[in-house]
């Protein structure tokens, strides 16, 4: 796994989110909040609150859904091991094992010209690498957020806090949200679903199979 990745950290300014905050249960349309949206970053950011172990490390992947409710193929996941996707349309820009510093840890693009017109919704996932085997989870990680970003233009679309959807869960993945197609609209559900058994788990619901993960 490689430690460089795409980095859209902040200068150390507070954000004003405004009305960007997302919340379990909403239904955001991407291009009613940016008529000119062509491609999106999807970016992670997290710190950790252990001190006398090794962090955990997250990793934010993609799962690209097809009609029937299942990946079309291998390439329809993406992370950090196959980090293209859709002929280079989703592209993950790199590993980071930490979350140390301020601002985002890890960052995936998609252009949505280049998904193919029979991928209907795309999973964004946050898991612990080795998280069961190490006896770390969901419940340790803080300061957490996903954030949906013009990439053409730097304007947040959108964020999503994670920190009291994760507060105590024993669980090593999550399902944060979903991107749904509707027609040439792309919107964004907030989940916050945990799933017991990690990333190897959402994989397989989909039709996917990988190792532990």
């Amino acid at each position: 796994m490689d430690d460089d990745f795409f980095d859209t950290r902040h200068s150390g300014k507070a954000l004003e989110l405004g009305n960007n905050t997302a919340y379990r249960g909403d239904d955001i349309n991407l291009l009613e909040k940016d008529p000119t949206l062509k491609k999106i970053i999807i970016a992670a950011g997290w710190d950790v609150n252990v001190f006398d172990s090794d962090a955990p490390d997250l990793d934010l992947s993609l799962i690209l859904i097809g009609k029937d409710g299942k990946t079309r193929m291998d390439e329809d996941f993406v992370f950090y091991n196959n980090p293209q996707g859709s002929g280079g349309a989703v592209k993950h820009h790199g590993d980071s094992r930490t979350g140390a510093g301020d601002g985002d840890d890890e960052t995936i693009s998609l252009e949505f010209s280049g998904i193919p017109f029979d991928v209907m919704q795309i999973l964004i996932v946050l898991s612990i690498y080795k998280g069961d085997e190490k006896r770390q989870d969901m419940g340790m990680v803080r300061n957490s957020f996903v954030r949906i970003v013009n990439a053409d233009n730097d304007h947040e679309l959108t964020r999503y806090l994670l920190d009291e959807d994760l507060k105590g869960h024993p669980e090593t993945a999550m399902i944060v949200g979903s991107l749904d197609r509707f027609g040439p609209k792309w919107h964004f559900r907030p989940l916050g679903e945990m799933v017991e058994g990690g990333l190897r788990e959402v994989a397989m619901r989909y039709g996917l199979i990988i190792a532990n993960q």
